[in-house]
């Protein structure tokens, strides 16, 4: 089963723009979705979550920094980076960007190549796994560029589907993740797969990780989804 892609939610409401953007994202390997004003965005990433947002600041009707304001405000959504994009390039506008909760501020005209260093740059930030990072969580190490993990010095043997659903729990040690949740981002939001095959998976993921002994990592929140810790 493919390994889904980090997402990319680009907000802009000129079409030639988002294309482009789109384009180029997409054959970085990102996962692109698109959004046309604010309302839209906002609504975008409290469904999907995306792992970075480039929000244009002219939109119709709601401003990028309001869309800005409003996902900062919000203590679910506030880890979401936002790499604000801008034709203006006073100091002022940036500082008031940066200070409404931007992680970043790209000035038009600008280099596609460093845009896309800059999704890169918050990415490792967002979900460092997916950006090719080591990770690490006690004694269990994660290697994302090797595919290898160890607990203790041990290298444990884990199937893709397993790999990936470690990963995205080291990078959120506490957080608590819904089954949902664990699908979008371990098998992709495009395959359906059955909320009890997580549970399966997460079995399994538990049993490797204590195969060598030393206690379940893995917290299991009635209602709720798992948790790393």
């Amino acid at each position: 089963m493919a390994n889904p892609h980090p997402t990319v939610l680009v907000v802009e409401d000129e079409p030639a723009q988002r294309e482009v953007l789109t384009y180029n994202l997409e054959a970085e390997g990102y996962d692109v979705i698109s959004a046309a004003d604010g309302n839209e965005a906002i609504l975008i990433v409290r469904e999907q979550e995306p792992d970075v947002v480039l929000l244009d600041w002219m939109l119709p009707g709601m401003s990028g920094i309001e869309v800005c304001r409003q996902i900062k405000m919000q203590n679910a959504l506030r880890h979401i980076p936002v790499i604000m994009i801008s034709a203006r390039s006073e100091e002022v506008d940036k500082v008031r960007g940066l200070e409404t909760g931007a992680d970043d501020y790209v000035v038009k005209p600008y280099s596609v190549l460093e845009l896309m260093a800059r999704v890169k740059s918050q990415l490792r930030r967002s979900r460092p796994a997916a950006a090719g990072e080591r990770l690490e969580f006690g004694d269990i190490v994660l290697d994302a560029e090797s595919h290898k993990v160890f607990r203790a010095g041990h290298e444990l043997k884990l199937g893709p589907t397993e790999f990936r659903l470690l990963s995205t729990l080291m990078e959120k040690p506490g957080r608590v993740f819904s089954r949902e949740q664990l699908l979008d981002r371990v098998w992709g939001r495009d395959i359906y797969v059955d909320t009890r095959t997580v549970d399966v998976h997460v079995g399994r993921l538990r049993k490797s990780l204590m195969a060598h002994g030393g206690d379940d990592p893995i917290r299991t929140v009635r209602g709720a989804g798992y948790a790393l810790g």
